[in-house]
């Protein structure tokens, strides 16, 4: 015998040993062989990145050019790409896990196969393959260990000494020296095999020891050693030579009743020092009462006692026997043993609950009657829980399940935990209108495991009393009733209900209504049921607000109210109606069209659609149209009152009910005038004369100027005044009545043609004039009238704005006298110069006889057109007076004295024996007609309108005659005036200008081409200077 001695195991390091590492070095030379063929020796668990060999180094392989590929040998081996040098991985090579090492022969070596694929990267070839091998060697990294660590080796007592028991072997999974090598134990080993044995070196004796444990080890023979140990456990078998004993002298246990049938009570139990049969006891009761032969079971073989009948503790709490052990000997052996049972009490009755009135609370088929109004903490009920358990399992709680306002209250402190009492009371007042009866349940529940319970109910039946007022369903109510009702329809139902019972919820209806609703409504005092008295009108009223009263018969009386409110709905029964009974509009004439010119308001004392209307024009000529969201009446046309002064026609109002309704009314329009008409002129015409002689009385009418104006009122109260050919005020105009009358005495320098240009004005904003020539002859007779035609025609070819006054010969003498003064002054002056110069002197004269050209007789013709070829003629005429030349006309002037000849004429006769009138165009075109040679011919001279045009404004220009719109020349119709085109030879001068700047009506400029210039063109110019 002896102990186990363990030596240290090798250390782990990753780097070889020198001496190891060389003859590693030599054991991984190339072994001679196939050229392709590679063979390498390792020893196993080497640490990664170990280099196993090189195959361009150790076999001559090329290291440039080329790539080398591991094709077979992974995990356990990586080759380098460029050198191809084998190293291991992170994957150890262990000997004894390589799948190919593990059937192996004792001696057989363990080879790793591998393949590398060489390509030549220069020349793109195809692949060489390597194939090799590894020899995986051995080292001592395993211990040798037994197949237990436990050994059980039997051996009888009476064993003889020296004799020999085998021993079972260990393993090492090592090889060669690596494996088991001895063992250390007095065993002794046969020559051969090295199998342990075990020697007897003593007697033995089973009842003083009956096993003996030993410790065996074995080590391996690696260097360093590697050794385990096992435990060898030697029994010593048996003789029956002891007797059976009880391990108790005395058993107690406890039952619990109600144990199932079978269930262990306890087991007797008595040990026999002997093996085999002679330790082998039977178990049987001894001297029993026949209670515990019913109720338990005594196993012969292993002294288990059961339970085989009923147990109740209630009934028998304790059991008592004795149990006898006898071995199976030759001889046998007995013993006895006091078996004590005490049966133990089980949760197997449920708590009883017991429930009876108490005081005044009496009880009748489980049922308590209190009244809803009593105390809170009133008792109405003794509860006594008990339970026949005992201990925790009589330990009963007593609770009131549910939610329900009751409580119990322990009524005694004297009561055991298995028999208590409690009072049933509420917790909170009671409410029959809320609840009218409480099923209270009491559950009562022990303590034992698992409890028990049980439970028991009372019905508790709540009293009413008159405590609640009767509450409406809807404490406001609308309801929809339609106007023109008939009396007695039912209005509206209103419910209440009263929470109460019996009496207390019997309900009487009235009604509270407003001022305003009083005797209209009634209500059924049983059923709530609302009538109207009357017809409703909505017009009248649109909604009522009744008070329901509901009161309860109880004592006292509880009442509640609600408010219905009724709506009268309307009915269309009502015509849409105007808020006048005819309408008058005045309006502007001129305005455009879509003007407003009005507005209506129509009602409807109906509601909604019934009141929604509709505005329609009646006898709709197109004229009108209507807005009917505004009620605006717009015009579909331009007033002009002087065509139509006043429109009557009616509108129709149509509301939106069913059937609809209508109204009608009536409309005038009253068209106001505007001043849009100038005065028009009656008499005396433009082309018209009137004879006044030397001897006319100063203030008597020598003319009459009428005219009439279409406007209304101011715009027709016109105002007569004389705006030009006036420049001796021998005239004067009255304002309202148009009469000309003399004012000033005619001298000798008056004789001739007077024009007077007068201006017939309105009173409108703005105003509007016409313009009236009146011609008046001053003279003795009328002797030459070819001579008074010539005027005329020349008055009418002259502006308006220069003076035709008087004798023009009388003005032309006292021009001759002034030019006369200014020759003489420049022949001095030429006189004076001659000293000076010959040729100024020669020049001067010949200024002078060119600027004035004495002698020479003007053309007979004075305002007839004459060639150009006659102006550059001589100066004198046969047989005439000669006279101051005619200033050549400019381009512009003659021009604008061309406007005049290119009017043209619209003959129109205004009534039955009138004249014929021509009225001018506002625009006059260029190439009108020569309205001079027209006044010559043989016809009757008409009425014309000239319309005014503005001078040009030049430093230095020419003044066209300038005619308002409106002026108008009426006729005289004489027989014996005659056509002639010439002239007679009777000079007539202009006088000049009295007012340059002056203007007569409203200009019109007008831009028209401008004409060569010729020295005359039928028309006399005059100068005008600014």
């Amino acid at each position: 015998m002896g102990s186990l001695r363990r030596s240290p195991g090798p250390g782990g390091q990753r780097l070889l040993p020198p001496a190891l590492l060389l003859a590693l070095l030599l054991l991984l030379a190339p072994s001679p062989g196939h050229a392709t063929r590679v063979v390498y020796k390792v020893p196993e668990e080497q640490p990664p990145n170990t280099l196993i060999g090189s195959l361009a180094a150790d076999y001559g392989f090329p290291d440039v050019g080329h790539l080398y590929k591991l094709e077979v040998g992974a995990p356990y081996l990586r080759v380098d790409g460029k050198t191809g040098d084998i190293f291991t991985t992170e994957t150890s090579i262990d000997r004894e896990g390589l799948r190919e090492c593990q059937n192996q022969l004792p001696g057989e070596p363990c080879i790793l196969e591998f393949e590398v694929s060489i390509t030549d990267l220069v020349q793109n070839g195809s692949p060489r393959l390597l194939e090799g091998q590894i020899e995986v060697q051995d080292i001592n990294d395993n211990t040798p260990n037994f197949a237990s660590p436990v050994i059980t080796l039997p051996i009888p007592e009476n064993t003889n000494n020296g004799s020999l028991f085998s021993i079972p072997v260990a393993s090492d999974r090592d090889a060669g020296p690596n494996g088991v090598a001895s063992y250390e134990l007095q065993v002794a080993e046969d020559q051969d095999g090295k199998q342990p044995q075990l020697i007897v070196m003593g007697n033995l004796d089973r009842e003083r020891l009956d096993s003996y444990d030993l410790t065996i080890k074995v080590q391996d023979g690696g260097n360093p050693p590697r050794a385990s140990s096992a435990l060898l456990r030697v029994t010593v078998l048996d003789t029956n030579d002891n007797a059976p004993k009880f391990e108790r002298p005395s058993y107690e246990a406890e039952l619990s009743e109600n144990s199932p049938i079978g269930h262990s009570v306890i087991q007797v139990k008595a040990n026999d020092s002997d093996q085999g049969a002679n330790a082998e006891i039977d178990y049987t009761f001894h001297q029993v009462p026949e209670v515990v032969r019913r109720l338990l079971r005594l196993d012969r073989n292993t002294g288990l006692i059961t339970v085989q009948g009923p147990v109740d503790r209630e009934d028998l709490s304790t059991l008592r026997f004795s149990v006898l052990a006898k071995d199976r000997g030759t001889n046998p052996k007995s013993a006895r043993a006091q078996v004590v049972v005490t049966v133990k009490d089980v949760n197997d009755n449920a708590p009883t609950i017991e429930i009876r009135g108490i005081g005044l609370v009496t009880h009748q088929d489980g049922m308590a009657n209190i009244s809803e109004d009593v105390a809170e903490e009133t008792a109405v009920a003794l509860v006594q829980v008990s339970d026949r358990d005992e201990g925790e399992n009589a330990a009963v709680t007593c609770v009131v399940a549910g939610d329900v306002p009751f409580q119990l209250r322990q009524a005694s402190e004297t009561g055991s935990d298995s028999k208590k009492k409690y009072f049933l009371q509420t917790t909170t007042p009671l409410d029959y209108e809320k609840v009218k009866d409480y099923t209270i349940e009491i559950v009562a529940v022990d303590s034992g495991n698992p409890p028990l319970s049980s439970t028991n109910s009372l019905k508790v039946q709540v009293v009413d009393v008159n405590d609640n007022a009767p509450v409406f369903t809807q404490s406001v109510t609308e309801v929809a009733f339609p106007e023109n009702n008939k009396p007695g329809e039912v209005v509206a139902e209103v419910t209440a209900s009263d929470a109460d019972s019996g009496s207390n919820a019997e309900l009487v209806y009235s009604l509270e209504p407003e001022p305003a609703a009083k005797g209209l409504f009634t209500i059924s005092p049983e059923t709530g049921e609302i009538r109207v008295k009357t017809s409703l009108d909505r017009e009248q009223r649109e909604s009522y607000e009744l008070k329901v009263v509901a009161a309860d018969r109880g004592s006292p009386s509880l009442q509640g109210t609600a408010t219905v409110l009724v709506n009268v709905l309307d009915c269309n029964d009502n015509d849409p109606k105007f808020m006048l009974s005819g309408y008058n509009f005045s309006v502007m004439e001129n305005m455009p069209a879509l003007s407003p010119v009005g507005m209506v308001t129509v009602i409807d004392g109906d509601k909604g659609e019934n009141a929604r209307v509709r505005l329609t024009v009646e006898q709709d000529n197109g004229d009108f149209v209507i807005q009917n969201g505004t009620g605006t009446i717009l015009s579909s046309l331009s007033f002009d009152r002087e065509q139509q002064s006043t429109y009557t026609f009616q509108l129709k109002a149509v509301d939106g009910g069913v059937p609809p309704r209508s109204a009608y009314v009536g409309v005038t329009i009253n068209v106001l005038d505007e001043n849009d008409n100038a005065p028009f002129i009656t008499a005396p015409s433009n082309t018209s004369h009137r004879l006044l002689t030397p001897q006319t009385r100063l203030g008597e009418t020598v003319s009459q100027v009428t005219a009439e104006d279409i406007d209304s009122g101011v715009n027709a109260e016109l105002t007569y005044s004389i705006a030009g050919g006036n420049p001796y005020g021998l005239f004067q105009i009255g304002s309202h009545s148009g009469a000309i009358t003399l004012e000033k005495e005619i001298e000798r320098r008056h004789h001739g043609l007077h024009r007077l240009v007068v201006k017939v004005t309105d009173r409108g904003k703005p105003p509007r004039y016409g313009t009236a020539l009146v011609h008046l002859y001053v003279n003795d007779t009328l002797a030459n009238r070819t001579l008074l035609e010539t005027l005329l025609g020349h008055s009418l070819d002259t502006p308006l704005d220069i003076d035709i006054a008087g004798d023009p010969e009388y003005e032309r003498s006292k021009q001759r006298s002034n030019i006369l003064f200014g020759v003489v002054a420049g022949v001095v002056a030429v006189a004076l110069l001659i000293a000076l110069a010959v040729l100024v002197r020669y020049c001067r004269q010949r200024e002078a006889k060119s600027g004035y050209q004495a002698g020479k007789k003007e053309t007979k013709d004075l305002y007839a057109p004459k060639p150009s070829s006659k102006v550059s003629k001589g100066n004198k005429s046969k047989g005439k007076k000669s006279k101051s030349p005619k200033p050549v006309k400019p381009v512009e002037d003659e021009d604008e004295a061309g406007l005049q000849k290119s009017l043209k004429f619209n003959l129109m006769s205004d009534a039955p024996g009138d004249s014929p009138r021509i009225h001018l165009p506002l625009n006059y075109p260029p190439g009108s007609p020569d309205l001079g040679r027209h006044y010559r011919s043989n016809s009757p001279l008409p009425s014309i309108q000239l319309q005014p045009q503005s001078p040009s404004a030049s430093k230095k220009h020419q003044v066209v005659q300038d005619l308002p719109p409106a002026n108008t020349f009426v006729g005289t119709g004489d027989t014996t005036s005659t056509g002639s085109e010439q002239y007679s030879d009777y000079s007539y001068r202009t006088n000049p200008p009295k007012y340059p700047s002056k203007q007569v009506g409203q200009p019109l400029q007008l831009s028209i081409p401008r004409p060569p210039p010729h020295p005359y063109h039928g028309a006399i110019w005059t100068e005008v200077w600014e």
